[in-house]
């Protein structure tokens, strides 16, 4: 496989994403030390966490692993049920869940102040533990055994309907306007 080849593989494209989920994964487990150590709660950062969470790593990056990969993978024969897929799609509900969570605690701080601010935090380790692992599964498991699997036609077609994905607005912003979220908090957080 030469590298444009390797480049136009919706698996890159998906370790791509990951890679900057991670930092503002990062980012989150940062802040939440701070909070812990009593430096402060940082609202706004942590709900440019919870957004970019909702839209860039749920909306945008889940969506196009739920709806387009899995089921060409599923038509490969990589099995839904019992099988890796199963397990990615039961996290993909466990993390959303703990996004949710970490919103509605924010909602709270005004009034719950101390014990919503620890509901954040706590849900905050679980949501970092969890994508950790669960990206750690998909690049070097899942994402492996689909690129041997997959036609050159499916890694295309993907590829394609990934650049479709891409266009779209998440939320009212463009999926650059959503990484470069990632900036910001690395540009404001990254020495905390």
């Amino acid at each position: 496989m030469n590298e444009s080849q390797e480049n136009s593989r919706p698996s890159t494209v998906l370790r791509d994403e990951h890679q900057v989920i991670l930092r503002v994964i990062n980012i989150l487990e940062r802040l939440v030390g701070r909070a812990e150590a009593g430096q402060g709660f940082e609202s706004d950062a942590f709900a440019q966490c919870v957004s970019f969470f909702q839209l860039f790593a749920d909306a945008c990056h889940h969506a196009k692993e739920e709806d387009l990969l899995f089921p060409v993978l599923e038509s490969r024969g990589i099995p839904r049920e019992g099988g890796p897929i199963g397990v990615m799609l039961y996290e993909h509900t466990v993390a959303r869940g703990h996004v949710k969570e970490m919103g509605e605690a924010l909602e709270g701080v005004s009034n719950d102040g101390q014990a919503a601010q620890e509901r954040f935090c706590a849900e905050a380790h679980h949501y970092i533990s969890l994508l950790r692992q669960h990206i750690q599964k998909e690049d070097n498991i899942l994402f492996s055994m689909g690129d041997q699997m997959m036609t050159q036609d499916d890694q295309n077609k993907l590829c394609s309907q990934f650049c479709e994905v891409g266009c779209r607005a998440f939320g009212g912003k463009q999926k650059e306007e959503l990484a470069a979220i990632a900036d910001d908090l690395e540009s404001k957080w990254g020495d905390a």
